[in-house]
């Protein structure tokens, strides 16, 4: 009989649901449901639960009762940084607040006064106060809709919500939490003092802490028969997207990078050790396996592509292509590409433009590349940032939509000045999820193993595609930063 681990990815525009049969290694189905958005001009960026809901519906019923029947024990991947504000029955007070909503830039400098600063904040949370992080969400939501924040007895991350939905119980991870900014990663506890700047109740409202290997808990009746799956099977104790992608890229040892090219951008890179430099970009999170993972993470990465070849209407393969025509750094051009606003540097009101056009270099494919070396330029930022802290990366796995591009992969070769692997499965989220459902599970049935061995056994790496740098072209890169953080530096004035 056939036994899998589903592992389940909710992503900012869809939820992705995958079962994976760990005997045979292989996937043996998948299904992603579209998640609508709702966006703004002042920066909000909003879901609603019933749409999680319904995706994930659509995608448990397009699987066989077969195998459906198969699964032994889920995984959930969440956007991080998101607020599910739940009442008492458990149902959605206000929209959920994503990750990429920059509207609450106010109360991030009411939470950072109050705590007396940035070295304070940082001192509590191993962050800055982000518009991107949960607590300014949570005080926003006091702030705006004072009655359904009287009403309030449920804060959830977006993976907790779907672990909630399963199970019916009410807990969080250290990997997740560490993302919400009322969180202490070094003392792996919630913060008293942020919690009591946003609401004296706050503290209370907060669900117990589990380790990642422990069980969220197991499927309750109900969401048995809703998803047409066994009763009873545990639910791991899932993570943010981030800690569920280093899991399903292998990054679970010290000298390891993962680099995702989604809407938005991330590096992040597992350490034994506490390590962040919130200053420079670097997050200071917690893993989903039980250490720490240091993440960079900017808000517009596939964006300022998606948007020129929306202007240029071409296909993917098309805007590649004419990318490839021109030369490493673009001819001069320039692309800021923040689109909506940025988290990475903090540039909450920030817009995209294009500097450096000449009457020579004003080309479609000049304004092409420029646009994917962005993406990667904004990642160079934590990558110097991983070095100046002593991290020695060896190599860079990629994953993400922008990593089935072979030129954006070269890119990032380039630019960063070392090698780039990429994993067979693209869904490194999902994929994830579904190998910390497996850890958990063996746990649970006496086989206790190894995490660093499971994606060792389980992660594939395409070693064909291996992408070494290129040192002619590295060098023009280093020119090209360099022009690139001229106007950065130039134009991130007129943003603040």
């Amino acid at each position: 009989m056939t036994r899998t681990v589903a592992g389940i990815d909710m992503g900012t525009q869809s939820i992705k649901v995958v079962l994976y049969d760990w005997k045979a290694h292989r996937i043996i189905a998948s299904r992603a449901e579209p998640v609508e958005l709702i966006a703004e001009s002042d920066g909000t960026r909003e879901q609603k639960t019933e749409w999680f809901d319904a995706a994930l519906e659509k995608c448990f019923s397009a699987f066989s009762p077969e195998d459906k029947n198969s699964i032994a024990a889920i995984g959930i991947s969440g956007h991080q940084h998101g607020f599910v504000p739940l009442d008492a029955e458990g149902k959605a007070l206000y929209n959920v607040k994503l990750w990429n909503d920059t509207s609450t830039a106010e109360e991030c400098r009411l939470i950072t006064q109050a705590a007396g600063g940035d070295d304070a904040v940082i001192a509590e949370v191993c962050n800055l106060m982000l518009p991107g992080f949960t607590a300014p969400k949570i005080l926003w939501l006091k702030r705006h809709k004072p009655e359904a924040f009287a009403r309030l007895r449920y804060i959830m991350l977006p993976h907790d919500y779907l672990n909630y939905r399963f199970t019916g119980e009410y807990k969080a991870e250290y990997g997740d939490a560490s993302g919400m900014a009322i969180f202490n990663g070094k003392t792996r506890s919630w913060s008293k003092k942020i919690c009591a700047i946003i609401d004296e109740k706050l503290l209370g409202l907060l669900p117990p802490l589990i380790n990642s290997d422990e069980p969220n808990g197991f499927v309750h009746d109900a969401a048995a028969k809703r998803f047409g799956i066994p009763a009873g099977i545990p639910v791991s104790s899932g993570g943010g997207d981030n800690m569920m992608s280093a899991i399903g890229t292998g990054t679970v040892r010290d000298g390891v990078l993962s680099m995702s090219l989604g809407t938005s951008g991330t590096l992040y890179g597992y350490s034994e050790t506490p390590l962040s430099d919130p200053k420079n970009g670097l997050s200071g999170f917690n893993s989903s396996t039980g250490g720490y993972l240091p993440l960079l993470c900017t808000m517009n990465c596939t964006v300022a592509t998606e948007e020129a070849r929306r202007i240029f209407n071409l296909e993917v393969k098309e805007f590649d292509a004419l990318a490839e025509k021109s030369k490493p750094g673009a001819d001069g051009i320039v692309f800021l590409p923040f689109f909506n606003g940025e988290r990475t540097p903090n540039l909450p009101n920030g817009r995209a433009s294009i500097s450096g056009i000449s009457a020579v270099n004003f080309t479609r494919e000049n304004i092409a590349r420029a646009a994917m070396e962005s993406a990667i330029f904004g990642m160079r930022g934590g990558l110097e940032a991983f070095v100046g802290l002593g991290f020695k990366a060896r190599e860079i796995r990629i994953t993400g939509g922008g990593s089935k591009s072979p030129l954006w992969r070269q890119m990032a070769a380039d630019i960063l000045n070392i090698p780039v692997k990429r994993p067979a499965n693209a869904e490194s989220a999902a994929m994830g999820g579904a190998i910390q459902a497996l850890w958990c599970l063996l746990k649970k049935d006496g086989n206790p193993a190894d995490i660093a061995a499971l994606t060792d056994e389980h992660i594939e790496i395409q070693e064909s595609e291996s992408i070494k740098p290129d040192s002619k072209t590295v060098a023009a890169y280093n020119t090209a930063y360099t022009e690139y953080n001229k106007y950065l530096k130039a134009l991130s004035p007129l943003y603040i």
